[in-house]
């Protein structure tokens, strides 16, 4: 005796492979949004602080390079915490990259800032 398949989602008898999950593509999509939902809202967050982050540096370089002082990156609401890599140059440097930005701290409460292609 075949026993019937129930939908992860929506509950309803499934009609078709015997290894299907959903009843159709509708209620595979809002069972995974629904699983992915957490995962997704920090990643969200994130990616906005970083956003936000890549577009104060491209205001301030004009060229390749520029320098700013910590008040104003501040001011516009850079969070210094959120980065996507680091590089460290040659002489010991360590930059602080967001995507093709790079800042590097110097002294006097300032940063001196980069822009590096990402495409080589």
């Amino acid at each position: 005796m075949k026993s019937d398949k129930i939908c992860l989602e929506c509950q309803s008898t499934i009609k078709g492979r015997s290894d299907k999950k959903f009843c159709d593509d509708n209620c595979r999509n809002n069972f995974n949004n629904r699983l992915n939902a957490d995962q997704s809202k920090d990643i969200r967050f994130i990616n906005a602080i970083l956003k936000k982050n890549r577009r104060i540096l491209n205001q301030l370089v004009q060229s390749e390079t520029a320098s700013i002082s910590h008040q104003y990156l501040v001011q516009q609401g850079f969070n210094f915490s959120f980065f996507t890599h680091l590089y460290q140059n040659k002489k010991g440097n360590t930059y602080y990259f967001v995507y093709e930005y790079g800042y590097l701290p110097i002294p006097g409460e300032h940063y001196f800032i980069i822009k590096r292609s990402l495409v080589s």
